[in-house]
């Protein structure tokens, strides 16, 4: 059975969109996924499932949290296999500069449009570096990302359609999928 990557957008953050991660589990498990393991309080949980539709299991959980608990959160999914792709494809890899904890990786929904890619691109200006590959844009923040002005500016081109973490989550993520799955 494959493992499946689930991260929530816009949870748990100051009062707002609150999920318990025990809530995140046991949601999984009414709705017949199997293994639910949660990461940290931002809405990451990893699981095991037969749905091969990925958009149509996003759709579900997001139905379940909206009738739950109020709100709609948009759910990003990605197989084990993706994230170990997204890990692979990471631009800065080779970079000895790179602190994992200012390296963001911001996952879509859909592929991004044309006009999304040249917006993102077309954003300068800042000591942020922003790389796009496929479903996924990978941006560096030397200074952080708690006042940088790029990020919204990134969030208004992208039209609010994905959430981030940092790389640090990124492989903590992939690693608890394939330990799910038998392949670590």
């Amino acid at each position: 059975m494959a493992a499946i990557i689930c991260m929530l957008r816009g949870v748990n953050l100051l009062k707002y969109n609150r999920i318990s991660m025990e809530d995140l589990r046991a949601l999984c498990e009414a709705l017949g996924l199997q293994g639910a393991r949660t990461w940290v309080q931002s809405g990451n949980v990893v699981f095991q499932t037969k749905e091969k539709d990925l958009a149509k299991l996003a759709r579900k959980i997001e139905d379940a949290i909206e009738k739950k608990l109020g709100f709609r959160p948009a759910v990003m999914l990605r197989t084990a296999a993706e994230m170990k792709s997204v890990v692979a494809r990471n631009p800065f890899a080779k970079r000895r500069d790179i602190e994992n904890g200012k390296l963001l990786v911001t996952f879509l929904g859909p592929v991004p449009t044309g006009e999304m890619r040249e917006a993102v691109l077309a954003i300068k200006g800042h000591p942020e570096e922003a790389r796009m590959d496929g479903s996924e844009v990978y941006v560096y923040y030397p200074n952080g990302m708690g006042r940088s002005k790029f990020a919204p500016l990134l969030e208004r081109a992208l039209k609010k359609t994905g959430t981030a973490r940092n790389w640090n989550t990124v492989t903590k993520l992939l690693e608890m999928a394939e330990q799910l799955e038998g392949t670590r």
